[in-house]
């Protein structure tokens, strides 16, 4: 959990310039001044996010080498709770992509997927990247009325993602190896999910619960093969 945390800090500061720009540009923009007030309206339910890439519980000598990206976006059902509709809940519908720049390589054998950790002056290119199509479930609480559209907001909660399409890509020597739909993937996901800022500026952070590779996945490490995901970045909502 130590190695999670101090991973956690090295992204945050990372995001920390754009993140004061982001700042600046939404309190630039006044509120909008309309004489119809919606008692009824829904808050968030449409969203993307911007994502560094990160793996916990990752085995020894297991490297990055440059920041690994990823995206989110989708949309989400507001059901709020009172009559303040400041309190309820979001059920919802996204697609995310997440690229990882890593030393583990993934290849097809006649065994099955086989895995490798390579000094990096062996790659001139090694990443993996997976598509997901995702459930988000959140308990949301936020400080907006009818008129006020730049407010306080904290979302938590849990998602269920599957991979439904997967890649590696690595070269080396002149020679390159793509392996599409990665057996060894365990395509089903889940972990939980926490987002909260004010306005545009938004901290967003998923924490993966499963393996992201199948248990008895062959391996020539002595060590099994049990790496999580764990995604930091910047969620926009809208409408």
């Amino acid at each position: 959990m130590v190695a999670v945390f101090r991973y956690i800090c090295v992204m945050v500061n990372r995001l920390l310039c754009f993140c004061l720009f982001l700042f600046a540009w939404n309190m630039s923009f006044s509120q909008i001044d309309t004489t119809f007030v919606d008692n009824k309206y829904f808050e968030d339910q449409f969203y993307f996010a911007l994502n560094y890439n990160g793996l916990y519980d990752r085995p020894n000598d297991f490297e990055t080498n440059t920041l690994s990206g990823g995206i989110m976006l989708g949309y989400i059902r507001d059901i709020p709770f009172n009559k303040r509709r400041n309190v309820g809940i979001g059920i919802g519908l996204g697609y995310s992509y997440n690229n990882y720049r890593q030393n583990l390589q993934i290849e097809a054998t006649p065994r099955g997927t086989q895995f490798k950790l390579m000094p990096y002056e062996d790659f001139e290119t090694n990443r993996f990247a997976i598509h997901l199509v995702e459930m988000p479930l959140e308990l949301r609480w936020r400080t907006s009325t009818a008129t006020k559209y730049s407010f306080w907001r904290i979302y938590a909660g849990f998602k269920v993602g599957y991979i439904f399409y997967s890649k590696e890509k690595s070269y080396s020597s002149g020679e390159e190896i793509i392996l599409e739909n990665i057996e060894a993937l365990e395509n089903m996901r889940y972990g939980l999910s926490f987002s909260a800022g004010y306005g545009s500026l938004n901290f967003n952070i998923y924490y993966g619960l499963n393996n992201l590779f199948k248990d008895g996945s062959e391996t020539v490490l002595e060590e099994p093969i049990d790496i999580k995901q764990i995604n930091v970045g910047l969620m926009f909502y809208i409408l």
